[in-house]
């Protein structure tokens, strides 16, 4: 019965995602022999690195991936955000997408996707096929959909995440986190792989992002104490990769099925050398200003106030009739971005620029849901991780995590040739119509 269904689909694509690998890092180590599945099925495919959304943090780009829409579009700017009308915090959810998954366009065709591990979808909503949330998620109850398969993935210890409190100091606890996730995924794969009847299979290995952010300094410095277990858990994904596609590729009844693997990140990594707090710069230059001294939080904003900075660096202006005491005019907003740029571009910390680009959001977002993105999105030179941090007494501070995200070098590999020309400019934006395309649907 399976074999009659798959023969009478319309294709099938395996999608492995890798939270925050860069390229460059790949580039090593399938160089230096840690990763030879991956070179091999890079050397048969085509793999460029890329740039992704702004700002560079896992919750936009993999909401960016899984719509093919922009945040301007998708509505979902940052891990944070304001509530409209209010300076209260919210924490974005997948109820708040704004647009249609890939998931959706292909169950809208009758066809079907298993979803694992996939940052930004909690709680988990209706698809056609299965999906198990992954980063932010909360509940695994409210994880799965459907919720038939709480009790395998229970009986399975299926894990959502590691405890960032007990492994982030300890390398130990780290490691043996890592590998126990890696192998929680591969028993999800299990529980769907034969019972789900589908067209795309996705799962995503975030325990790379957690790798890279506690432990980065073992990657830079050979010497490191825990360098050779970094490299362990990269030969581990290795594996992990090459047994996903074996199982696929065995699996496909049509041959160019099998060529419809893909592999990628949502933004880059490198290490930390500190980190620097762009509402501490706005205040010291005129432009935050709050009701009370020592104020930690922007209900605490003066309507003397132009413009405020939320995690990691999107610059807001304090616009009238957008905040409750905004005061900044639509005819004002162009001269303010401008200073906002140039105060920003002038930035240096031990004689070097902290800034590399200031994106205007008019430029870099569309769609209906622009008018609530920030104004202006910094990307740093790597080294200096941005902060939205209030009330801190300096510009620069010490670093809190070994690693930071990344604008460019993320990565994307598919041994679909036909779909990925050599380009210098290829966005994270352009891969959900690559797979929709691999299966015949219009994106």
């Amino acid at each position: 019965m399976a074999l009659k269904w798959f023969q009478q689909a319309s294709g099938r694509a395996c999608v492995i995602g890798l939270d925050g690998v860069p390229h460059s890092m790949l580039v090593k180590f399938m160089e230096a022999g840690v990763m030879p599945r991956f070179k091999e099925l890079a050397a048969r495919g085509r793999m460029t690195s890329m740039t992704v959304s702004l700002p560079e943090i896992s919750s936009v780009s993999w909401t960016t991936f899984m719509t093919g829409r922009n945040p301007g579009e998708h509505g979902i700017f940052g891990f944070t955000d304001l509530h409209p009308g209010t300076y209260k915090m919210s924490f974005p959810s997948f109820r708040d997408v704004r647009t249609d998954t890939i998931w959706d366009r292909l169950g809208s065709k009758k066809m079907r996707s298993v979803v694992i591990n996939q940052p930004a979808t909690y709680p988990a909503r209706p698809i056609h096929g299965a999906l198990v949330s992954g980063f932010v998620a909360v509940h695994l109850d409210k994880s799965i959909f459907p919720s038939r398969y709480l009790k395998d993935l229970k009986s399975a210890n299926y894990e959502i995440d590691l405890d960032a409190r007990e492994v982030k100091d300890d390398p130990d606890a780290l490691f043996r986190a890592l590998h126990e996730l890696l192998d929680s995924r591969r028993r999800a794969l299990d529980i769907f792989w034969d019972e789900e009847q589908w067209n795309l299979m996705e799962v995503i290995v975030t325990g790379t992002d957690r790798l890279h952010h506690f432990a980065m300094d073992a990657y830079e410095d050979e010497s490191h104490p825990q360098h050779e277990a970094f490299l362990d858990y990269y030969r581990a994904v290795d594996s992990f990769i090459g047994e996903v596609y074996d199982r696929f590729a065995a699996k496909s009844v049509k041959s160019s099925d099998a060529e419809n693997f893909f592999v990628l990140s949502d933004h880059g990594f490198c290490r930390t050398e500190r980190e620097a707090y762009m509402n501490t710069v706005l205040a010291e230059n005129g432009y935050l200003k709050f009701t009370r001294e020592g104020a930690d939080a922007l209900a605490d904003i003066s309507e003397a106030a132009t413009a405020f900075c939320l995690d990691p660096a999107r610059i807001y202006l304090h616009r009238r009739g957008k905040y409750p005491r905004g005061s900044v005019s639509d005819a004002a907003a162009p001269g303010i971005k401008k200073e906002l740029k140039a105060l920003f571009e002038s930035l240096t910390h031990d004689g070097k620029p902290i800034i590399r680009h200031v994106f205007d959001g008019d430029e870099v977002y569309s769609g209906p849901e622009k008018s609530r993105g920030p104004d202006l999105l910094l990307v740093p030179h790597n080294g200096t991780d941005l902060k939205g941090r209030i009330g801190a007494p300096a510009m620069i501070g010490e670093r809190r995590l070994q690693g930071m995200h990344t604008w460019d070098d993320a990565f994307f590999m598919t041994l679909r040739t036909d779909l990925l020309e050599p380009s210098d400019r290829f966005t994270l934006m352009e891969i959900p119509g690559k797979i929709l395309k691999s299966l015949g649907v219009d994106a």
